[in-house]
């Protein structure tokens, strides 16, 4: 802890420790000649590490110190103790909007104050060419005598100015409310970059939670950029069609396709609360509601998960964690089923693709008759949650509930689509039901097993989940159902993808060694190509020297294969060699071109050096 409580920093007595994010740590504290309380917030210890930081921290506090707006919380002073550079803020009686919102939902007079508040605040910045980066419900604080604030101007900008390890990546901005700009690391931020931030926050206060919520920063940020945003009629039917069009357009991911001002969002947002028609159905960008393609933008940058849960760990930059750099788990499922049964629904990749697995390892058939559809699991989750309990997860639940329940509501109006019973299956593994999604898929299989597309489409599916080992099994299921042709290209392409993500899965170990490559022309995954993958499977589940030896004999066969290349990149990183890792990623990216999915996990790589 940099200040004590009842110690003298300059002229404030530090009274208590008021809170510890990402950035800074901080206490409230009482000037005696004023006789007032102030909030000191002491910058990480981690922007030391930048020479020149304080000099910047000086510049950029005078800045910040001359923002003067009733709704935004004003900088009175900076200064440095104990060589820990401090501000000194207004003190404000009251609670975060954070904390407001885990007692429920606000009003719909109370939604709009706060946002008619928040956003005179971020205009009153604007105008003087000040961007906010960080705007969150934790920096929304409601006085207790009812005025809204905003704060931590003065900490964005700051810590932006920093080059410090922690400044290239906390500043820019928490997971679940950052701007896909930033999420890509793009430094020409703008207007546009608040005004989605802000939409995020607008969106969790009509609708009752942010539209992305994952497990790990990665796939939070990466939904950001690529997903397009659940509708939030979808989640929460109280909320009106003109309100959602207007989150819509805020949250469009090109910043040309957002609102050109806040003012002009808020004015809309108020607008479409009273009923009004503000946007028009055939002016919703498109970005808001397609899917963004991988190979369209730069690979997410990942901040911690939440800033303000506690400072993050902090390298010296030269030596990198041991454990291997896992990432992009949202559900871990299919794992009700035992190895040997994954192996044996695999069997049809390893026969008819890789030409591997024995005979007795094919799955039994099942009976061609129409199986009644499953009902929805039982919630059996307590009606009355724990105090303590977070209100985000039980609406992710609430959520994820109401998809399935839409899901088998689809099914059963229109059994004769295919679609209907992956749509259900994925339902149920974001419930966490893999029993019920193994049922339902089957039972598509049974009606659809002909048709080599729903297979693929299977695959497809869990392959942008990085459920690498089923969505093998579904391809290999495909190319059964379509007697065994020649594989199209793609085809090809989805199968090595598939099983690189395979390296990380837990039956990874079991799943590799029982595969048996055949050689031949048509063979998917090229020798070489395995082996590498196989290198990978040695870093998660045995040591990255081990690994490291595997991938150099690879190396040594095929220099150039970019596979190998990119796995060896990985086997660096763990070992602590940022320098080697970082070069290998910059010549892979800039020599011939490469599978899009390898160039985008170069690019992931790249993006989370600084965190070493």
């Amino acid at each position: 802890m940099p200040f004590k409580v009842g110690e003298n920093v300059g002229t404030y007595r530090v009274m208590e420790q008021l809170g510890q994010g990402g950035m800074a740590t901080v206490f409230k504290a009482y000037h005696a000649a004023l006789d007032r309380y102030v909030a000191l917030k002491v910058l990480h210890p981690a922007f030391l590490g930048d020479g020149d930081f304080i000099a910047r921290f000086q510049r950029e506090a005078r800045v910040v110190a001359k923002l003067d707006h009733p709704n935004i919380v004003p900088v009175y002073d900076f200064a440095e103790h104990d060589k820990h550079p401090y501000l000194v803020m207004k003190y404000v009686e009251g609670e975060t909007l954070k904390a407001r919102l885990r007692n429920g939902r606000l009003s719909n007079a109370e939604a709009v104050e706060i946002v008619r508040a928040v956003g005179a605040a971020l205009t009153y910045a604007h105008a003087k060419g000040i961007l906010h980066r960080d705007i969150k419900p934790s920096n929304v604080i409601l006085a207790n005598d009812g005025q809204v604030h905003l704060t931590d101007f003065g900490l964005a900008r700051i810590a932006a100015a920093g080059e410090s390890t922690i400044s290239s990546d906390v500043m820019l901005g928490t997971p679940q409310y950052i701007s896909p700009e930033q999420a890509m690391g793009k430094r020409d931020l703008d207007d546009g970059t608040d005004i989605y931030s802000f939409g995020v926050l607008v969106y969790e206060l009509v609708v009752g939670r942010t539209p992305f919520s994952a497990d790990t920063p990665f796939s939070v940020v990466h939904d950001h950029i690529y997903t397009p945003l659940p509708l939030p009629t979808s989640i929460n039917p109280e909320v009106g069609m003109q309100v959602e069009r207007v989150l819509l357009k805020t949250l469009a991911k090109e910043r040309a396709d957002r609102f050109e001002s806040v003012a002009d969002f808020v004015n809309a947002f108020e607008r479409a609360m009273k009923g009004e028609e503000v946007v028009a159905a055939d002016a919703i960008p498109e970005s808001t509601i397609t899917r963004r393609m991988p190979d369209e933008a730069a690979a997410p940058v990942v901040p911690p998960l939440d800033p303000d849960a506690g400072a993050p760990s902090v390298s010296s930059g030269s030596s990198a964690s041991a454990a291997p750099v896992k990432k992009r788990r949202r559900w871990r499922w299919w794992y009700l089923i035992p190895i040997g049964a994954v192996l044996c629904a695999c069997g049809f990749f390893g026969l008819v693709v890789l030409g591997g697995l024995s005979e007795e390892n094919q799955p039994e058939q099942v009976e061609p008759t129409r199986p009644p559809v499953v009902d929805a699991p039982p919630d059996d989750r307590p009606d009355n949650p724990p105090p303590d309990g977070e209100p985000q997860d039980i609406l992710e639940d609430q959520f994820y509930q109401e998809q399935l329940d839409d899901a088998l509501a689809n099914l059963e109006e229109n059994p004769e689509d295919p679609g209907a019973y992956l749509w259900a299956a994925v339902a149920f593994i974001d419930v966490g039901d893999e029993q019920s999604a193994t049922e339902i898929f089957e039972q598509g299989a049974v009606l659809f097993g002909e048709d080599p597309g729903y297979f693929f489409g299977a695959g497809d599916l869990l392959l942008d989940r990085y459920y690498g080992i089923p969505a093998l099994e579904m391809y290999g299921r495909g190319v059964e159902s379509s007697g065994g042709d020649r594989l199209p290209p793609e085809l090809r392409d989805r199968i090595q993808q598939a099983l690189y993500f395979a390296a990380e899965d837990d039956n990874a170990p079991a799943f590799f060694e029982n595969l048996d490559l055949q050689p031949g022309p048509e063979q998917p995954v090229p020798a070489n190509m395995l082996d590498a993958i196989a290198a990978r499977v040695t870093l998660y589940f045995d040591t990255p020297e081990a690994a490291n030896a595997e991938i150099d004999e690879v190396l040594q066969r095929d220099g150039n294969l970019p596979v190998a290349r990119l796995v060896k990149a990985e086997i660096l990183l763990n070992l602590g060699a940022i320098g080697e890792a970082e070069e290998i990623l910059q010549r892979l990216l800039g020599g011939p071109s490469m599978q899009s999915w390898i160039r985008s996990e170069a690019e992931f790589f790249l993006s989370i050096l600084d965190q070493y």
